[in-house]
């Protein structure tokens, strides 16, 4: 059984390698919309799809409907498409088990199951999995946003710094179908010939802010800047809808928990670290590298307590109740002194 990724169907998608049958699930639906996106305005012209573009929903259908769709054969036309949205609502899936062991090859059915997946004790999964294509799609973690980012630029011609791409992937967070939206919306408001997109830009065309974000704060607490950390927190006071405590919480702890790691990492080079946290990339490591020479290993464990702390005390544990500013703005403290 072949074991199929994003980049893997796309590949085949756009050698023109179709397979009789797709079922994609998961997570994350950006990419189960991407892929049946693709073979919707792809594998036929317009002219064939006027006759061999079938496009069904879950609720609306049922699965002898659909199989009884993908058994006909295409007109003036190599193959046919057949949709399925929201099959997460289909109901009786099993029933397309014999239709999974004999297929029409000139069809090309696809499930585009959103918000989770099919249980796996179905009868149908096996069969899915030994017949058929299938993608059951995870949310990404928080630290292979940035590597998300990048990539969806480079699909569009932009590229961006450092600061630009983790403004995005900390203020819209693990949402991919959000992250592509916005990345679409600034790459219009660049000028004719124009690549680049900058913190400016971002400021400007998404709302978030250049300098008051959780990007700079980490990288204050990284340099240890007393001033720049207590700058940001007064303004993450200000707005603090923009800026909720639990977000910054999370994406602190999630930081100072890779450097943490870092320290049992045999070799101390971006490219080792890198491998060792399992990355992709060493794109990002440098942070880590600096934080280890201004934090020693005791400190940094130090900190993931105090981070835990204070997100007990933002959901009014751990004592009287305090203010976000109050718990941001002592933590800030006890990190940088």
């Amino acid at each position: 059984m072949a074991k199929y990724t994003y980049e893997s169907i796309m590949d085949e998608l756009k050698n023109r390698v179709y397979r009789p049958v797709y079922y994609l699930m998961g997570e994350e639906g950006f990419y189960t919309d991407r892929i049946t996106d693709y073979i919707a305005r792809n594998v036929l012209n317009e002219v064939e799809q006027e006759f061999n573009l079938s496009v069904y929903y879950g609720l609306d259908t049922n699965i002898e409907t659909v199989i009884s769709a993908a058994r006909r054969y295409p007109m003036m036309s190599e193959y046919q498409v057949v949709i399925v949205k929201e099959a997460q609502m289909m109901k009786n899936i099993d029933a397309l088990i014999n239709y999974l062991r004999m297929p029409l090859a000139s069809t090309i059915l696809v499930f585009a199951h959103k918000n989770g997946s099919l249980d796996r004790r179905k009868k149908i999964v096996a069969e899915l999995e030994r017949m058929a294509v299938v993608l059951d799609s995870k949310r990404l973690r928080d630290e292979r946003l940035p590597s998300f980012i990048t990539s969806y630029m480079r699909e569009k011609s932009l590229v961006a710094d450092n600061k630009a791409v983790l403004m995005i992937a900390e203020s819209i967070g693990a949402d991919l179908s959000r992250i592509a939206s916005e990345i679409d919306k600034l790459s219009i408001a660049l000028s004719d010939g124009e690549k680049r997109v900058t913190p400016e830009l971002i400021e400007e065309h998404i709302g978030i802010s250049k300098e008051f974000n959780n990007f700079e704060l980490q990288n204050a607490l990284v340099n240890k800047d007393v001033y720049k950390a207590n700058r940001i927190i007064n303004n993450f006071a200000q707005n603090p809808k923009k800026n909720p405590i639990q977000m910054t919480l999370a994406l602190l702890f999630n930081f100072f928990s890779n450097v943490m790691m870092a320290y049992y990492s045999p070799e101390k080079t971006e490219r080792g670290i890198a491998a060792f946290l399992g990355l992709k990339s060493a794109w990002g490591v440098e942070d880590y590298l600096k934080a280890m020479r201004n934090y020693r290993a005791m400190h940094v464990m130090e900190i993931l307590h105090l981070i835990r702390l204070a997100d007990a005390q933002s959901k009014g544990a751990e004592g009287a109740a305090l203010s976000d500013y109050e718990i941001m703005r002592e933590l800030i403290y006890k990190i940088l002194h």
